[in-house]
């Protein structure tokens, strides 16, 4: 059937003593689709991708890949496979030996066995590296021979439990976009784990966003990302100045709580007057960051925003701490906020970001966590 989701989870449901990882889940996935599974440590992707493939056992609940009923059999049986953070590739074995690894298990002959594990290692790029051995290779190459291992099988689905995690900036934006290129080539469903949102953004056709072992909110990256249904969303998925009801009326105009993204907004000199809404402030902090210049403002109806500006011809202009600004903005981009995460008071959202670092809560746990 053209239609039957590679993973569907039923009431899925995970106890750890008397702690819930995971509280009664539906999701289905679909054949084929890259999905995300998001969220700070502690909210229960982790264990659910463990459910899946097979590593933890369900308290309750019904795991289907394929339209059967997988729940109680074992990681071995299922036609899936795993990538994990730290690769777990075998040191005294050479790359060809580990990619091939899976089908000696399987009892493939020696000359099957070579043929595929080659061939994996050439969707890799690696083609080149088969009778290295692990410690003669960097960190993306470790990666890309694991991913040659968990493909070279053929599973129906592939669960990547953070395997980037490890890598450093560049080397993990460089395997994002290989990553990406890989799974398109497979056409088979990805299931990736990650607390990096720029990383599921990035990736992703859909994304999941845990929180407290429930999804907050499910989504593409541009739903999620445009319109956060929760302050945790908004304030996870990327960053958002945040206003609580009180803040919201008095800077606002509106009852509720609202958020808005930071480069939504306009900074300007005080004395420069718009059409737009607009609220008067005083510059905390300017930080530069190549592309882009990130201001602090106070805002005198007391909460600290940040603002994002694109370092173009328009933006050079150097503005002192002290320095008296506007920030302007368009009434549609405001976004409405409501959603299972406890309220935070105003006072919270202020603290949210630091005079001589300048950063969110969310920020401040993922740097955390």
């Amino acid at each position: 059937m053209p239609d039957l989701p590679a993973i569907r989870l039923t009431q899925l449901t995970k106890l750890f003593g008397s702690v819930s990882a995971v509280d009664h889940l539906d999701l289905e996935i679909a054949a084929g689709e890259f999905f995300s599974m998001l969220g700070p440590s502690g909210s229960g992707k982790t264990t659910v991708l463990r459910c899946i493939a097979g590593f933890e056992q369900p308290t309750s609940g019904r795991i289907e890949l394929f339209g059967q009923d997988v729940t109680s059999k074992p990681a071995a049986l299922r036609p899936v496979n795993t990538v994990f953070q730290d690769y777990a590739l075998f040191p005294h074995m050479s790359v060809i030996d580990n990619v091939a690894y899976g089908l000696r298990v399987r009892g493939v002959g020696r000359a099957e066995r070579r043929r595929r594990a080659l061939d994996a290692l050439a969707s890799v790029r690696l083609e080149g590296f088969a009778d290295r051995r692990p410690n003669q290779l960097s960190g993306g190459q470790r990666q890309r021979v694991a991913l040659a291992r968990a493909t070279v099988v053929k599973p129906k689905a592939l669960l990547l439990d953070e395997p980037l995690g490890a890598l450093d900036l560049k080397l993990r934006q460089q395997m994002q976009v290989e990553l990406k290129q890989l799974q398109h080539e497979l056409g088979i469903a990805f299931v990736f784990v990650t607390h990096d949102q720029d990383e599921a953004l990035t990736l992703s056709d859909r994304i999941a966003v845990f929180n407290n072992g429930r999804i907050e909110q499910l989504g593409t990256p541009r739903e999620l990302y445009e319109n956060p249904v929760s302050r945790f969303v908004a304030d996870f998925v990327g960053t958002s100045n945040l206003f609580g009801r009180e803040h919201a009326r008095s800077v606002l105009g509106r009852e509720g709580e609202y958020s808005i993204r930071p480069e939504k907004l306009t900074l300007t000199a005080e004395a420069d007057a718009s059409g737009s809404p607009s609220a008067s402030g005083t510059l905390v902090e300017s930080v530069y960051a190549g592309s882009s210049i990130r201001r602090v403002v106070d805002l005198d109806a007391g909460p600290r925003i940040s603002v994002l500006e694109h370092n173009d011809r328009t933006h050079r202009v150097e503005l002192e701490r002290g320095t008296r600004v506007r920030i302007s903005w368009n009434d549609d981009d405001l976004r409405p906020l409501a959603g299972t995460a406890p309220a935070w008071t105003d006072d919270d959202a202020a603290e949210s970001l630091d005079a001589d670092v300048p950063r969110t809560r969310g920020e401040k746990e993922r740097q955390e966590s």
